[in-house]
Protein backbone atom coordinates (compact mmCIF):
# COMPACT_ATOMS: atom_id res chain seq x y z
CA UNK A 1 0.00 0.00 0.00
CA UNK A 2 1.01 3.61 -0.73
CA UNK A 3 3.02 5.71 -3.06
CA UNK A 4 2.27 3.28 -6.42
CA UNK A 5 4.00 5.61 -9.36
CA UNK A 6 4.51 9.06 -10.96
CA UNK A 7 1.47 10.56 -12.40
CA UNK A 8 2.02 13.57 -13.85
CA UNK A 9 4.64 16.72 -14.21
CA UNK A 10 3.62 20.00 -14.50
CA UNK A 11 5.29 22.82 -15.80
CA UNK A 12 5.08 26.37 -17.26
CA UNK A 13 6.44 27.44 -20.44
CA UNK A 14 6.00 31.15 -22.42
CA UNK A 15 4.71 29.44 -25.92
CA UNK A 16 2.01 27.25 -25.16
CA UNK A 17 1.58 26.51 -28.77
CA UNK A 18 5.27 26.19 -29.67
CA UNK A 19 5.36 23.43 -26.82
CA UNK A 20 2.84 21.85 -27.83
CA UNK A 21 3.67 21.50 -31.34
CA UNK A 22 7.11 19.86 -29.97
CA UNK A 23 5.68 17.53 -27.42
CA UNK A 24 2.90 16.60 -30.46
CA UNK A 25 5.14 16.28 -33.43
CA UNK A 26 8.61 15.76 -32.07
CA UNK A 27 7.80 14.15 -28.88
CA UNK A 28 4.46 11.90 -30.33
CA UNK A 29 2.91 12.26 -27.43
CA UNK A 30 -1.64 13.04 -27.70
CA UNK A 31 -3.49 15.99 -25.98
CA UNK A 32 -6.03 14.78 -24.26
CA UNK A 33 -7.69 18.73 -23.24
CA UNK A 34 -6.85 21.91 -23.43
CA UNK A 35 -8.20 24.75 -21.23
CA UNK A 36 -7.88 28.62 -21.42
CA UNK A 37 -3.80 28.33 -20.60
CA UNK A 38 -3.30 24.65 -20.59
CA UNK A 39 -2.82 21.64 -22.78
CA UNK A 40 -2.92 18.07 -21.47
CA UNK A 41 -0.91 15.02 -23.21
CA UNK A 42 -0.24 11.54 -22.76
CA UNK A 43 1.71 8.60 -24.35
CA UNK A 44 -0.10 5.88 -26.85
CA UNK A 45 0.43 2.82 -24.21
CA UNK A 46 -1.18 5.52 -20.69
CA UNK A 47 -4.02 4.89 -19.43
CA UNK A 48 -4.62 8.10 -16.88
CA UNK A 49 -5.81 11.32 -18.18
CA UNK A 50 -2.43 13.06 -18.84
CA UNK A 51 1.12 12.44 -17.75
CA UNK A 52 2.59 15.78 -18.53
CA UNK A 53 0.70 19.55 -18.16
CA UNK A 54 2.11 22.79 -19.80
CA UNK A 55 0.68 25.90 -18.46
CA UNK A 56 1.19 29.18 -19.88
CA UNK A 57 3.19 31.19 -17.94
CA UNK A 58 5.86 33.91 -18.33
CA UNK A 59 8.73 31.98 -16.74
CA UNK A 60 9.89 28.78 -17.60
CA UNK A 61 10.20 26.40 -14.58
CA UNK A 62 7.63 23.47 -12.51
CA UNK A 63 4.80 23.48 -11.12
CA UNK A 64 4.38 20.36 -9.02
CA UNK A 65 5.14 16.57 -9.59
CA UNK A 66 2.21 14.00 -8.57
CA UNK A 67 2.42 10.47 -7.99
CA UNK A 68 -0.69 8.02 -7.76
CA UNK A 69 -1.45 6.54 -4.23
CA UNK A 70 -2.36 2.49 -4.58
CA UNK A 71 -5.79 3.08 -2.70
CA UNK A 72 -8.39 5.73 -1.56
CA UNK A 73 -7.12 5.10 2.07
CA UNK A 74 -3.67 6.01 1.65
CA UNK A 75 -4.21 9.40 1.30
CA UNK A 76 -5.41 10.21 4.90
CA UNK A 77 -2.63 7.83 5.96
CA UNK A 78 0.21 9.71 3.72
CA UNK A 79 -1.80 13.19 5.08
CA UNK A 80 -1.25 12.35 8.97
CA UNK A 81 2.28 11.18 8.00
CA UNK A 82 3.30 14.40 6.05
CA UNK A 83 1.77 16.63 7.75
CA UNK A 84 3.67 14.97 11.23
CA UNK A 85 6.76 15.53 9.45
CA UNK A 86 6.35 19.31 9.17
CA UNK A 87 4.89 19.78 6.06
CA UNK A 88 1.53 21.60 5.43
CA UNK A 89 -0.76 19.71 3.43
CA UNK A 90 -3.55 21.11 1.49
CA UNK A 91 -6.47 19.36 0.36
CA UNK A 92 -7.59 19.78 -3.30
CA UNK A 93 -10.91 18.98 -4.12
CA UNK A 94 -12.68 17.03 -7.00
CA UNK A 95 -12.90 19.32 -9.86
CA UNK A 96 -9.96 21.45 -9.05
CA UNK A 97 -8.01 19.80 -11.55
CA UNK A 98 -8.52 18.43 -15.24
CA UNK A 99 -8.90 14.25 -14.96
CA UNK A 100 -8.49 13.55 -11.74
CA UNK A 101 -10.21 13.39 -8.20
CA UNK A 102 -9.34 14.93 -4.79
CA UNK A 103 -5.57 14.93 -4.43
CA UNK A 104 -2.95 16.23 -1.28
CA UNK A 105 -0.16 19.06 -2.22
CA UNK A 106 2.55 20.47 0.28
CA UNK A 107 5.72 21.32 -0.71
CA UNK A 108 8.63 19.28 0.40
CA UNK A 109 11.54 19.56 1.70
CA UNK A 110 13.98 20.68 -1.01
CA UNK A 111 10.96 22.77 -2.00
CA UNK A 112 9.62 21.75 -4.87
CA UNK A 113 5.49 21.03 -4.45
CA UNK A 114 4.44 17.52 -4.77
CA UNK A 115 0.74 16.28 -5.00
CA UNK A 116 -0.66 12.39 -4.09
CA UNK A 117 -3.44 11.41 -6.20
CA UNK A 118 -5.95 7.99 -6.36
CA UNK A 119 -8.69 8.65 -8.13
CA UNK A 120 -7.60 9.56 -11.72
CA UNK A 121 -9.20 9.69 -14.89
CA UNK A 122 -8.78 6.75 -16.89
CA UNK A 123 -9.42 7.47 -20.74
CA UNK A 124 -7.49 3.51 -22.01
CA UNK A 125 -4.07 3.41 -24.25
CA UNK A 126 -4.03 2.97 -27.95
CA UNK A 127 -4.71 -1.05 -27.64
CA UNK A 128 -7.39 -1.41 -25.76
CA UNK A 129 -8.21 -4.60 -23.20
CA UNK A 130 -9.34 -7.36 -25.75
CA UNK A 131 -7.25 -9.24 -27.59
CA UNK A 132 -4.94 -6.26 -28.23
CA UNK A 133 -2.01 -5.61 -30.43
CA UNK A 134 1.41 -5.83 -28.76
CA UNK A 135 2.21 -3.06 -30.57
CA UNK A 136 0.82 0.37 -31.66
CA UNK A 137 -0.22 1.16 -34.73
CA UNK A 138 2.12 2.44 -37.76
CA UNK A 139 2.65 5.90 -38.65
CA UNK A 140 2.32 7.75 -35.05
CA UNK A 141 4.52 10.68 -35.00
CA UNK A 142 7.80 11.62 -33.93
CA UNK A 143 9.52 9.76 -30.89
CA UNK A 144 6.35 8.25 -29.25
CA UNK A 145 7.50 6.60 -26.31
CA UNK A 146 5.21 4.47 -24.58
CA UNK A 147 5.07 6.16 -21.18
CA UNK A 148 6.03 8.86 -18.36
CA UNK A 149 9.08 7.04 -16.56
CA UNK A 150 10.78 9.40 -13.66
CA UNK A 151 12.15 12.64 -12.90
CA UNK A 152 15.10 14.54 -11.29
CA UNK A 153 14.94 16.93 -8.94
CA UNK A 154 17.81 19.54 -6.94
CA UNK A 155 18.11 19.61 -3.34
CA UNK A 156 20.66 21.86 -1.31
CA UNK A 157 20.42 19.74 1.50
CA UNK A 158 20.00 16.02 -0.47
CA UNK A 159 19.97 13.57 2.24
CA UNK A 160 17.03 15.85 4.19
CA UNK A 161 15.03 15.44 1.06
CA UNK A 162 15.86 11.65 0.89
CA UNK A 163 15.11 11.09 4.70
CA UNK A 164 11.76 12.63 3.57
CA UNK A 165 10.93 10.52 0.82
CA UNK A 166 11.84 7.07 2.47
CA UNK A 167 10.81 7.96 6.18
CA UNK A 168 7.47 9.69 5.36
CA UNK A 169 6.21 8.02 2.01
CA UNK A 170 7.95 4.81 2.01
CA UNK A 171 10.17 5.15 -0.94
CA UNK A 172 13.39 2.91 -1.23
CA UNK A 173 17.14 3.78 -2.13
CA UNK A 174 18.68 1.74 -5.32
CA UNK A 175 21.59 4.17 -5.50
CA UNK A 176 23.56 7.25 -3.57
CA UNK A 177 26.62 9.07 -4.66
CA UNK A 178 28.65 9.80 -1.42
CA UNK A 179 31.20 12.82 -1.21
CA UNK A 180 34.50 12.32 0.86
CA UNK A 181 32.57 12.82 4.02
CA UNK A 182 29.94 10.53 3.32
CA UNK A 183 27.74 13.04 2.45
CA UNK A 184 25.06 12.33 -0.26
CA UNK A 185 25.40 14.07 -3.19
CA UNK A 186 22.84 12.17 -5.24
CA UNK A 187 20.33 9.48 -4.58
CA UNK A 188 17.64 7.16 -6.71
CA UNK A 189 14.85 6.38 -5.05
CA UNK A 190 11.99 3.83 -6.40
CA UNK A 191 8.15 2.79 -5.36
CA UNK A 192 7.15 1.07 -8.50
CA UNK A 193 9.70 -1.19 -9.05
CA UNK A 194 11.94 0.14 -11.40
CA UNK A 195 14.82 1.04 -11.05
CA UNK A 196 13.67 4.57 -10.24
CA UNK A 197 10.56 6.91 -10.05
CA UNK A 198 12.81 9.91 -8.84
CA UNK A 199 16.46 11.22 -8.23
CA UNK A 200 17.71 13.75 -6.08
CA UNK A 201 21.02 15.57 -6.45
CA UNK A 202 22.66 18.59 -5.04
CA UNK A 203 21.29 21.94 -6.52
CA UNK A 204 19.47 24.78 -5.67
CA UNK A 205 16.02 24.22 -3.72
CA UNK A 206 13.04 24.19 -5.87
CA UNK A 207 14.41 23.29 -9.15
CA UNK A 208 14.09 20.61 -11.49
CA UNK A 209 16.75 18.85 -13.87
CA UNK A 210 14.66 16.84 -16.07
CA UNK A 211 11.81 14.42 -16.42
CA UNK A 212 12.20 11.13 -18.51
CA UNK A 213 10.48 8.89 -20.82
CA UNK A 214 10.62 4.98 -21.75
CA UNK A 215 11.02 3.31 -24.71
CA UNK A 216 11.54 -0.67 -24.85
CA UNK A 217 14.84 -0.64 -26.15
CA UNK A 218 18.29 0.51 -27.43
CA UNK A 219 17.35 0.59 -31.15
CA UNK A 220 14.57 2.85 -29.96
CA UNK A 221 17.29 4.82 -28.35
CA UNK A 222 18.72 4.92 -31.31
CA UNK A 223 15.75 5.94 -33.64
CA UNK A 224 15.13 8.95 -31.35
CA UNK A 225 18.25 10.47 -31.83
CA UNK A 226 18.04 10.18 -35.29
CA UNK A 227 13.98 11.61 -34.86
CA UNK A 228 15.80 14.53 -32.36
CA UNK A 229 18.59 15.45 -35.08
CA UNK A 230 16.18 15.32 -38.20
CA UNK A 231 13.98 17.96 -36.62
CA UNK A 232 16.90 20.10 -34.96
CA UNK A 233 16.47 19.33 -31.35
CA UNK A 234 19.59 20.22 -29.24
CA UNK A 235 20.95 17.19 -27.98
CA UNK A 236 22.61 17.54 -24.58
CA UNK A 237 24.21 14.02 -24.00
CA UNK A 238 24.11 11.05 -25.60
CA UNK A 239 23.09 8.50 -27.20
CA UNK A 240 24.71 7.00 -24.08
CA UNK A 241 24.68 4.51 -21.09
CA UNK A 242 24.59 5.54 -17.61
CA UNK A 243 26.83 3.33 -14.69
CA UNK A 244 23.87 4.79 -12.08
CA UNK A 245 20.81 2.74 -13.15
CA UNK A 246 22.84 0.76 -16.01
CA UNK A 247 20.47 2.67 -18.18
CA UNK A 248 20.54 3.94 -21.82
CA UNK A 249 19.75 7.48 -22.59
CA UNK A 250 19.83 10.81 -24.63
CA UNK A 251 19.30 14.08 -23.06
CA UNK A 252 17.49 16.32 -24.92
CA UNK A 253 15.41 20.66 -24.75
CA UNK A 254 12.67 21.18 -25.72
CA UNK A 255 12.26 24.77 -27.56
CA UNK A 256 12.35 26.42 -24.32
CA UNK A 257 14.93 24.90 -22.46
CA UNK A 258 13.07 22.32 -20.68
CA UNK A 259 15.42 19.20 -20.37
CA UNK A 260 14.08 15.74 -21.45
CA UNK A 261 15.14 12.14 -21.51
CA UNK A 262 14.29 8.80 -22.90
CA UNK A 263 15.46 6.22 -21.01
CA UNK A 264 15.56 2.51 -21.29
CA UNK A 265 17.20 -0.54 -19.64
CA UNK A 266 18.78 -0.54 -16.24
CA UNK A 267 17.38 -3.52 -13.32
CA UNK A 268 14.92 -4.34 -11.25
CA UNK A 269 15.64 -4.09 -8.20
CA UNK A 270 13.49 -6.48 -5.29
CA UNK A 271 12.73 -5.22 -1.81
CA UNK A 272 15.83 -6.39 0.16
CA UNK A 273 17.91 -4.86 -2.29
CA UNK A 274 20.97 -3.30 -1.21
CA UNK A 275 21.83 0.31 -2.24
CA UNK A 276 24.40 0.80 -4.84
CA UNK A 277 27.15 3.22 -3.59
CA UNK A 278 28.89 5.21 -5.90
CA UNK A 279 32.23 7.83 -4.77
CA UNK A 280 32.08 10.95 -5.51
CA UNK A 281 35.76 10.42 -8.11
CA UNK A 282 34.06 8.02 -9.81
CA UNK A 283 30.56 10.37 -10.72
CA UNK A 284 32.32 10.79 -13.85
CA UNK A 285 31.64 7.17 -14.82
CA UNK A 286 28.47 7.03 -12.58
CA UNK A 287 26.87 9.57 -14.54
CA UNK A 288 28.15 8.50 -18.12
CA UNK A 289 29.55 5.62 -18.21
CA UNK A 290 31.41 5.90 -21.63
CA UNK A 291 32.77 9.21 -21.50
CA UNK A 292 34.00 8.78 -17.74
CA UNK A 293 33.39 12.65 -17.96
CA UNK A 294 31.38 14.65 -14.80
CA UNK A 295 30.01 17.29 -17.21
CA UNK A 296 29.16 20.31 -14.13
CA UNK A 297 27.63 22.21 -17.18
CA UNK A 298 24.85 19.28 -17.30
CA UNK A 299 24.76 19.41 -13.96
CA UNK A 300 24.27 23.23 -13.09
CA UNK A 301 21.37 23.92 -15.99
CA UNK A 302 18.09 24.52 -13.77
CA UNK A 303 14.45 24.58 -14.37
Amino acid sequence: MGVLRLAHVDVRTPDLDLSTAYYTEVMGLSVTARTADAVYFKCWDEEDHHSLRLRYNPRTGLDLFSFRVEAEDDLGALETAVERYGCHVTRVSRGESVGQGESLRFEIPSGQTMELVWDVERVGNLLGKRSPAPVPPPGLPGIAPPRLDHMLIHAEEVAETGSFFRDVLGFRLTEQVLDGNGHQLGIWLQRSGRVHDIAVVNGPNGAMHHWAYWLDDWDQVRKAADILAFNGVQIDQGPTRHGVTRGNTIYFFDPLGIRNEVFTGGYKPDPDFEAITWTEDNFGKGLFYYENVLSQRFLTMHT
